[in-house]
Order: C-alpha cells, then sequence, then structure tokens
C-alpha cells in the first residue's frame, strides 16, 4: 500500500514536472516571437522592459523585482536606472549622475562586478549573512531569495545591465535562468535600436535645440531646406570677454562662459524660447511667434537673466551682457557645405538683432530693442525711446528703444 502511495506521488510529481517543462517551452517560444516581431510599435526601452517582467511572471517565473541599468550619455546624467517590482502598475525611472561610478555604493556592488568582467551575476540570498555585496542584505531584508544578474552588451562596446530577483523559497529554478539567459540576447538588440534612436534625439535636443531636432528626425537633412518663420529674436553677448581669456586660466574662462550661459538659457527655456546656438561669447535664441504672447515672454525672459545676473556673489567674476532684440520674419533651416550643415535662422530681421547688440556697447544700455518689436509687443511702458540711429547694412534709420531694467 505505502509502495503504491510512493509510486503514484512519484508519477505525479513527474507529470508535473513534464507540465512545467512544456510550460516553459512555451513561455520561451512566445517570449521569443514578442521580441521578434511583436514591437514595432513600443518606441520606448523602459516600456518593453515592464513588458518583459509582466511576460515572465505570466510564464510562470516568479519575479517580485527587476531593474534596468542603461547608459544614456544625457549632458546633465550618465545613464537611467528602471525598477520594476511586483504589483506596481508603472516601473520607476530614475536618472543616475555622471559620478556614480565613483562611489563607494558603486564600487561595493555587482553592478561594477558585471560591467567590468561582462560576466553573469548570480547569488543565493541567506537569511543571515554576511553577504558579499551590502545590497543582497538590503534584498533579504525586503524578502528577496535569490539574485541574478547580466550584462547588456550593445555594440561599439558600450555594456548595460539588468537584474532580478525572486521571493520565492528556494529561489529560481535552473530552468528559469535558463529561460532569461535565452531571451536576453534578443532583449539586448531590440532595446539597442531603441536607445540609439533615444540618444540620437537627446544629442540633437543638445546642440541644436528641441524644435530644430524634430524638423531634423523628420528628414529636413538637405541643404537650403527651411521654412519662414515669424519669430522674435534675441542675440545676447558676453562684454570684455577678449579680456577675460587674455588674464584667466582657459579652465576659470569656460565656467564663467558656462555660468553666463546658464543666466540667459535658464529663463529663455522656461518661458518658451529655443535656443538655436551659442557663438563664442554669444547666443542666439528665437521665440516663434505661433506660439501666445511670445513677445512678452521674450522680454521676461530677459529681464529674468539679468535679475539673476544682479542677484550673483560680488566676489565672482563680473558679468554683463549685452542684448539686442528684434521681430520679423527670418528663414529657418539648413545651410552650409555639402557635407557640413548648420540648422539655424538667418535674414535681415536676424542682422538687425545683433547689430542692436553693437549698439549696446555704444549707447551705454544692456538692451536695446527695435521699434518694431516695442509696436509688437505693446512694451512702449518698459523701454526709453532713443530716438532714430543709422544702422550698418541698414539704408533707413532704424528706431531704437532701452529696455528699463
Amino acid at each position: 500500500m505505502v509502495a503504491s502511495i510512493v509510486t503514484e506521488l512519484i508519477d505525479l510529481q513527474t507529470v508535473n514536472e513534464a507540465k512545467m517543462s512544456e510550460s516553459r517551452k512555451d513561455c520561451q517560444a512566445s517570449l521569443m516571437r514578442w521580441l521578434s516581431a511583436g514591437l514595432r510599435e513600443e518606441a520606448a526601452a523602459e516600456r518593453i522592459f515592464v513588458q518583459l517582467c509582466e511576460r515572465l511572471v505570466l510564464g510562470g517565473i516568479d519575479l517580485s523585482r527587476a531593474s534596468l541599468h542603461f547608459r544614456v550619455h544625457h549632458p546633465q546624467w550618465l545613464g537611467t536606472r528602471v525598477l520594476w517590482c511586483r504589483g506596481l502598475v508603472d516601473a520607476h525611472v530614475q536618472t543616475v549622475a555622471y559620478d556614480v561610478e565613483a562611489t563607494d555604493a558603486f564600487k561595493r556592488s555587482p553592478f561594477r562586478l558585471v560591467i567590468e568582467t561582462g560576466n553573469e551575476v548570480r547569488q543565493k540570498i541567506q537569511t543571515i549573512g554576511p553577504h558579499t555585496f551590502p545590497i543582497y542584505d538590503e534584498l533579504r531584508q525586503q524578502g528577496h531569495t535569490d539574485y541574478a544578474a547580466w550584462p547588456l552588451d550593445h555594440t561599439q562596446g558600450r555594456r548595460h545591465l539588468i537584474t532580478f530577483a525572486t521571493k520565492r523559497l528556494g529561489g529560481f529554478q535552473e530552468d528559469e535562468i535558463a529561460l532569461i539567459r535565452e531571451a536576453l540576447p534578443l532583449f539586448s538588440l531590440v532595446t539597442e535600436i531603441r536607445l540609439k534612436n533615444q540618444l540620437a534625439r537627446t544629442l540633437l535636443q543638445t546642440y541644436v535645440g528641441p524644435h530644430a531636432s524634430e524638423q531634423i528626425l523628420d528628414g529636413a537633412t538637405t541643404r537650403g531646406r527651411g521654412v519662414t518663420l515669424s519669430a522674435a529674436i534675441m542675440i545676447c553677448d558676453l562684454r570684455n570677454f577678449t579680456e577675460l581669456s587674455g588674464r584667466r586660466h582657459r579652465d576659470d574662462v569656460i565656467d564663467i562662459l558656462n555660468d553666463y550661459f546658464d543666466l540667459i538659457a535658464d529663463p529663455i527655456e522656461s518661458f518658451g524660447g529655443e535656443i538655436l546656438k551659442f557663438i563664442g561669447d554669444g547666443l542666439l535664441a528665437v521665440f516663434p511667434l505661433d506660439r501666445e504672447d511670445a513677445c512678452r515672454r521674450l522680454l521676461s525672459a530677459v529681464v529674468a537673466a539679468y535679475e539673476a545676473t544682479a542677484k550673483r556673489r560680488v566676489s565672482e567674476y563680473p558679468i554683463r551682457f549685452g542684448t539686442g532684440i528684434h521681430v520679423g520674419e527670418v528663414m529657418y533651416g539648413n545651410i552650409g557645405s555639402k557635407r557640413r550643415l548648420d540648422f539655424t535662422v538667418i535674414g535681415p530681421a536676424v542682422n538687425l538683432a545683433s547689430r542692436l547688440e553693437s549698439l549696446t556697447k555704444e549707447l551705454g544700455r544692456p538692451v536695446l530693442v527695435s521699434g518694431d518689436f516695442v509696436a509688437a509687443a505693446s512694451c512702449s511702458a518698459q523701454t526709453d525711446c532713443l530716438g532714430l540711429h543709422k544702422v550698418k547694412g541698414f539704408d533707413a534709420a532704424v528706431e531704437v528703444h532701452a529696455l528699463q531694467i
């Protein structure tokens, strides 16, 4: 009788294991089909990662936590960390600072080991320590029992990281680890495509601005191709830059320039303007007139920039700059050589804004505004009319106003 029961139990276990094996095979096949052909409409690598975790759970893998670590090389941060926890609707996304790899936390983590060696890391989390890495103790306190991390190798030597953890008693089964390991090369390929798209967008936004970057990504890459744009235009130029460059160390000059550009750029972007280029110690920005109240927003940005400059500590290098402001039609598009293009604005309106900026030195007023702009912005109460002035390159004299700041 006992022998019969034991035999039945063994047979039942064998059947269950066979069913589990078939289920794993079905999950693997479904996962591969999805990674191969089911993601054409999904542009975000983070969303694909969340769907991967959800599909693994549906396939019977008892995931409790997973994380994805991408190096995106944004101007302000090194990378992005995506944390998925079972039961939450969305993953938590946070940026990672450039200095993270110099921290003690990174040096004493399995992340460093995976990034440096390219090897898989697997750790059964003990109920009591000590553990090799402090993060294992944190995971144990959260109830996790097993942890695995893999490199995600993209082309050109770029390496990223993915981790999985479970709270199941006994940890991951070996066929579960094998299934994840099998899916990762295809997941790596899928995410590389999305990450490079994101990187291209980030680089374009960084170097040419958000609007121009969208134009370029939409195919505006032909020399001479552009559109006519009505815009309020501002051009700024730092005072005494030649003297500064000759008397200060190069690194000090760069720091001062960056400080100066921050003082101007932050208000421009906050009030809806677009910085098209930095030219040495100068800046060119536009506020397209198809956006509501563009001229007034440009004035608000200029006033905010000068107020921020005035609040700097007296001990710091005094930053003074001139600003020329005009409004009119410009050609917005590509100019340059056959192989090297610049996406910018050109036209008489830009030239006049530049001449007004130069005139600030002669007239001793930091911000000069054209009469056309004053009329468009209805801001005569904020300006002093300085009369008509001959401006180089223009036949007719130009009505010039000084902004009261």
